[in-house]
């Protein structure tokens, strides 16, 4: 089989390097790429907002299996247009995806299907706004309705600020786009897990559980990101919790899409706070999370690309997926200044002696080639991802991977994991 992974990110890497090792699979295709997944897939250009340019890409290579990494095409209706054509395709039609591109119709599904999630208003205008926010107290969240990159999303000290904010979201002076609605959100407190699960619009599978690091900052200070690391360890969940939150939020979500003539298949990410009263929804994301799939995939022994056509097939409940035991981590280089301006095009060495660490992958995110030389052309620039016994051990290894690595301005956490090594004895 030939198999198209769409993107260019470390999740895609990771996809390419998860669906490389099927023995199902003849060749791998990565539409655009970027300068690591030139080594194990061909890449191809294309430009993912384009989907006269994708269909034409897909109608000339024929492959067996499309794979929809990013959350923007997914929002435009590649996955209609493909399904349109008899191609076969993993990921979740435009209707379906509106649980990600508009946060406005998430919270709103999240209420009529009673699906726990904290207080939140939409505003359309910003006249709303000053009245919205009386009705919270400090901290206030406020967010984008639209995509944004994971950068939609302002914890606002008090109401002032959250109005201001607010009103930056409307007039495009914070994310660079006017939004048409803008989300006031109660501010919950606890540890947040990233809940992913596979869908073939009736059956739910749940894939390992993750913790992300948004804030660009250790100690989780700063602006937040697209994320800056995160781990996975087998008792992150207790199996009763891991059941009740497949009865209360991931099953609901798929029943209600499915009522709601939306049927629902490919990726569910439920980003969930784990609260004192319980696990509450943030948000739903509608594909596979960048970073959370490299250090997820790192654990999976059961081929993916199995699990993915039974998404498509409606056959996922004869479907088993295997886990490693022990942890697993990545941890993001990035380039100085990110989540803000910052440069491009530096030199990166050190990546052959990175991969010789035991247990190591490095997945390429913002990084192109010049030549035979791998150069920085994005914020997020590698996923340095290990796997270990322990969390210590999967740590370790990344750092001591990341220890290798060089470019102009490199910058990355030291402390991913923090909460889950305060908590041990």
């Amino acid at each position: 089989m030939k198999v198209l992974i769409l993107g260019s990110g470390g999740r895609e890497h990771a996809l390419a390097w998860a669906v490389k090792r099927s023995p199902r699979v003849t060749e791998v295709i990565c539409a655009p790429g970027n300068g690591g997944m030139a080594h194990l897939a061909r890449c191809l250009p294309v430009d993912l907002k384009d989907l006269n340019g994708i269909i034409r890409l897909v109608e000339a290579e024929r492959p067996g299996l499309t794979i929809v990494g990013p959350e923007l095409p997914l929002s435009l209706g590649i996955v209609d247009e493909l399904q349109t054509r008899g191609f076969r395709v993993f990921g979740p039609t435009r209707a379906a995806a509106r649980l990600e591109s508009s946060k406005g119709f998430a919270k709103q599904f999240m209420k009529r299907h009673n699906i726990p999630t904290g207080n939140y208003a939409v505003c359309s205008a910003a006249d709303d706004l000053a009245a919205a926010v009386d009705h919270f107290t400090a901290p206030i969240v406020v967010k984008a309705d639209g995509l944004a990159a994971g950068k939609g999303v302002i914890i606002c000290p008090s109401r002032h600020t959250a109005v201001e904010a607010a009103q930056g979201l409307f007039s495009g002076s914070l994310l660079g786009s006017k939004e048409q609605q803008v989300i006031i959100e109660e501010f919950l407190e606890g540890d947040e897990i990233s809940f992913l699960c596979l869908t073939d619009g009736t059956h739910v599978a749940p894939l390992v559980p993750a913790q992300d690091h948004k804030r660009v900052g250790e100690g989780d200070l700063g602006p937040n990101t697209g994320g800056m690391g995160v781990y996975t360890t087998g008792g992150m969940l207790e199996p009763s919790m891991t059941e009740w939150i497949l009865r209360h939020i991931a099953a609901p979500t798929v029943r209600g899409m499915a009522e709601e003539g939306t049927p629902f298949s490919g990726v569910l990410y439920c980003g969930l706070m784990m609260t004192a009263k319980g696990p509450q929804l943030l948000e739903y994301n509608a594909r596979f999370g960048d970073p959370e799939t490299q250090a997820i995939l790192l654990r999976l022994e059961s081929d993916i690309v199995d699990a993915l056509e039974a998404c498509i097939d409606g056959t996922l409940a004869d479907t088993n997926l295997r886990w490693s035991q022990g942890a697993s981590a990545c941890v993001i280089a990035s380039s100085a200044g990110y989540p803000g301006s910052y440069n491009m095009g530096f030199a990166i060495s050190g990546l052959g002696a990175a991969c010789q660490v035991p247990g190591v992958q490095v997945f390429h995110s913002g990084t192109s080639r010049v030549g035979n030389q791998v150069v920085t052309s994005g914020g997020r620039v590698l996923g340095v991802t290990a796997v270990g016994e322990t969390l210590e051990q999967a740590l370790c290894r990344a750092y001591q991977a990341l220890a290798q690595i060089h470019f102009d301005g490199i910058y990355y956490r030291r402390d991913i994991g923090h909460r889950a090594l305060k908590k041990k004895p």
